[in-house]
């Protein structure tokens, strides 16, 4: 009987052995933490489609953030809920709007952790669109100068990062202009820039209260087939002024994340949404899978990729399994 010389098992026998020859590694500084904040105080709502994941206060939120910086992770990516919407969205360019107030303390308690803030107006307009109505449709180009604004308002308020969410023709570019004309060229933009009209956001759309109320984001995100066209709107968005570039959601558009990792030199992050993290909880609540492999597994999968970053609401769990 022949044997083989060459025996892949050898170096599978063993927990040291496997983690000896590890080709990719999760750390803790890879994981963003999305949170939501609303109005009033002594707030923490459960997300009833999302579990583990609350809605706080702007006086609890701090409190949630010295619980993120304890578990070793160094960033997050702030949503806003606001008391009252309009139809261009007021409230989320506001001085002493829900999210800038929220950016504003959290900074005064922990400095040293790093800030990103959503940049839409989803969820500050009453039709629940991404961008300003004009004749039952996204009017592009208006939509961009609130976008500016918002970006700069959250500068102003000490955010490190922006992120605008939107999907608008030209808004990094405009966001880029504005952010550098009122000295903040410090600031870095994070763009999503790949976001695909999604069958895998529906929880966060009630965690956000950020439902279109009338039509889809068809119009406007990315179709799920394409690939070449994502690329394309990355290329552009790093042309305009990007300083990183996310993918979202995650685990449906590896092939993007690894095309892209093979494209373009700066930082890439991507984004394990809310159907995405569901999925695994409903799952692992029934019994039928393990959820914290699960979990662990599909944030694994999407570094492979070839993300930098990774934007999770697991990441607080999953730190806490990562060695140190």
């Amino acid at each position: 009987m022949s044997y083989p010389t060459t025996r892949m098992r050898r170096l599978r026998g063993s927990e040291t052995l496997r983690r000896l020859v590890r080709e990719t590694r999760l750390s803790r500084d890879d994981l963003v933490l999305p949170l939501f904040v609303v109005e009033g105080s002594g707030v923490r709502e459960p997300v009833a489609s999302m579990p583990g994941v609350f809605r706080h206060s702007v006086d609890l939120l701090v409190a949630e953030v010295k619980r993120v910086r304890d578990a070793g992770i160094s960033a997050v990516l702030l949503f806003g809920i606001p008391e009252a919407k309009d139809a261009r969205g007021s409230g989320a360019d506001a001085a002493g709007g829900i999210v800038q107030r929220a950016v504003e303390s959290i900074k005064a308690a922990e400095p040293d952790l790093c800030v990103m803030t959503d940049v839409c107006l989803c969820g500050y307009t009453d039709h629940g669109h991404c961008g300003v109505v004009a004749d039952g449709d996204v009017d592009n180009d208006p939509s961009v100068e609130r976008l500016a604004a918002i970006a700069l308002s959250h500068a102003r308020a000490g955010a490190d990062i922006v992120a605008p969410s939107d999907m608008m023709d030209g808004r990094v570019a405009a966001i880029r202009a504005a952010l550098d004309a009122h000295d903040f060229s410090s600031i870095a933009i994070l763009s999503y820039a790949a976001k695909f009209a999604s069958a895998y956001y529906g929880p966060f759309r009630e965690a956000a209260e950020s439902a279109p109320k009338f039509g889809d984001r068809r119009g406007y995100q990315l179709d799920p087939p394409n690939r070449r066209e994502a690329l394309r709107e990355m290329r552009l968005d790093l042309e305009e002024g990007a300083d990183a570039l996310m993918v979202k959601p995650a685990l449906p558009y590896l092939d993007l994340l690894a095309d892209a990792r093979r494209e373009f030199a700066l930082p890439l992050a991507a984004y394990q949404v809310s159907g995405e993290y569901s999925m695994i909880k409903a799952a692992a609540e029934r019994g039928w899978i393990d959820g914290d492999r699960a979990m662990d597994e599909s944030l694994i999968a999407v570094k492979r990729a070839g993300a930098d970053w990774i934007v999770s609401y697991a990441a607080v769990e999953v730190a806490g399994r990562l060695k140190p």
